[in-house]
């Protein structure tokens, strides 16, 4: 592969002697990774379904490799149930490193298209916010629905300016990831196209933008509060230079160590204006040393440990208490689970089931708040595709499961009609969770021993 001589000298003044271990990883094949989602299924139980061979990610607990260039995995019933989403290794790092508790208030400021914030949003366990935004409003698209086919419901998904999502969210987070826009240096071995586009926009263009989002995100974390930054790229002015202009310019943050790995290199304080010491304490991921494309990561706090804020700052807007109409009322009552009431929100025909805690966001420009349940029709309820993926099996009570080696798993992510008499014989008529080996896929309804498709026409699984 033909690197530009600007970018290999610079390397090579980084690295010195690993110099031509790191320029030798680029005969070597990329490597492939999948993470697991933790809300769905265990790392355990996907290790004993998983239908491909995978082996773990050393530094990553629900992280695995597998081998792209003989398994597709995004062409199995288990992708659509959202089991696993595909990531490179080294990028599942970050959002492994920062220390989300349920409950928490998080936010994933440069989210688009979702690999962080799917991860982010499984910790939280439902409890809590996930704020995931990205400036492209197409890219957001694509991040709402990872979101979705994730099942994580307890969600904000927003499309602005880091500088006017910290208008409307002041000290308001207690985690914030920023997988900052970066020249992607890391990137070149597996897209080739990445190297022309850093000869177009290098690191000096990246790093202006760098500074300023990290202290618009600065100004949206609480005190006590956890930031992590990160990066797929190796230029100091990126990455350590960037960590040194927020201390400079906000000294209540200070860098913490990250959760050590053998293959972690330390960040280099001499790289950056002031040469800090604490920035050792930041993380080098390079090819050559580990298996994965490559990675920078700081964690950083904002001053000391503090009690978490509750409802202060700007007061959600109040809900009217109301009747539910009689048919989602109906429809809910077939649910296993509890809803709060006064979480439950109805715009014109949707209803949506608000996450805790969110603050007064009129004037924000969002695709999502909450999870939607589905639409108000005329006489009916139409739960969503969204709901689907946020229930388990056993909280609905009508349910059709069928292993994934049947065939009409593949014919209802295809959206066809289903003869499914021999598993609805005593099945009452109506809305059904349609699972693949008790895992939901989304909804169909029932009538005598057929089952009308209910699948989502955009997730539709697409022939060759």
């Amino acid at each position: 592969m033909k690197l530009p001589s600007e970018f290999e000298e610079k390397m090579q003044r980084l690295l010195g002697d690993e110099f031509p271990s790191y320029i030798a990883c680029y005969d070597e094949p990329r490597y492939y990774g999948l993470r697991v989602n933790t809300k769905k299924i265990s790392v355990e139980d996907f290790r004993r379904i998983c239908p491909f061979e995978i082996r773990q990610v050393p530094w990553i607990e629900n992280g695995f490799y597998y081998n792209g260039e003989e398994v597709s995995p995004a062409r199995h019933p288990y992708y659509f149930a959202g089991l696993y989403y595909l990531q490179e290794p080294s990028a599942m790092t970050p959002a492994s490193r920062l220390p989300v508790e349920p409950g928490d208030r998080v936010l994933d400021l440069c989210a688009a298209p979702g690999g962080k914030a799917t991860e982010l949003g499984a910790k939280l366990r439902g409890r809590g916010l996930l704020a995931a935004n990205d400036i492209s409003s197409s890219r957001a698209k694509g991040l709402l629905k990872n979101i979705e086919l994730f099942g994580i419901g307890n969600v904000l998904v927003s499309s602005e300016e880091p500088g006017r999502l910290a208008e409307f969210f002041p000290e308001f987070f207690d985690k914030i990831l920023i997988d900052a826009p970066c020249s992607g240096e890391g990137m070149f071995r597996k897209d080739k196209k990445m190297v022309k586009a850093w000869e177009e926009h290098g690191p000096a263009f990246f790093s202006k933008i760098q500074k300023n989002i990290i202290l618009q995100a600065a100004s949206m974390l609480r005190e006590g509060g956890m930031m992590l930054y990160s990066t797929c790229t190796f230029d100091p002015s990126e990455n350590e230079e960037v960590i040194a202009h927020l201390l400079r310019e906000r000294p209540e943050f200070h860098v913490c160590p990250i959760e050590p790995y053998q293959g972690f290199a330390p960040g280099r304080p001499e790289l950056a204006k002031g040469a800090d010491p604490s920035l050792a304490d930041t993380v080098r991921i390079f090819p050559h040393r580990m298996h994965g494309e490559g990675h920078f990561l700081a964690l950083l706090q904002k001053g000391e440990q503090a009690p978490k804020k509750g409802s202060e700052g700007k007061e959600p807007p109040r809900r009217r208490s109301r009747r539910l109409p009689e048919e989602l009322e109906k429809f809910l009552e077939k649910l296993k689970i509890d809803l709060s009431p006064d979480r439950l929100d109805i715009h014109g025909e949707r209803v949506y089931y608000m996450p805790e805690g969110l603050s007064d966001i009129r004037g924000l420009r969002f695709l999502r708040t909450g999870l939607l349940l589905g639409e108000l029709k005329k006489n009916r309820f139409e739960p969503s595709q969204a709901m689907a993926m946020a229930l388990r099996a056993e909280e609905f009570d009508q349910v059709i499961s069928l292993p994934c080696s049947d065939e009409r798993v593949i014919r209802y992510l295809k959206g066809e009609t289903l003869d499914v008499e021999d598993k609805t014989s005593t099945a009452q008529k109506g809305w059904h969770l349609f699972c693949v080996d008790g895992y939901p896929l989304g909804w169909g309804k029932l009538s005598g021993g057929t089952l009308k498709n209910k699948y989502l026409p955009g997730w539709r699984w697409q022939s060759l």
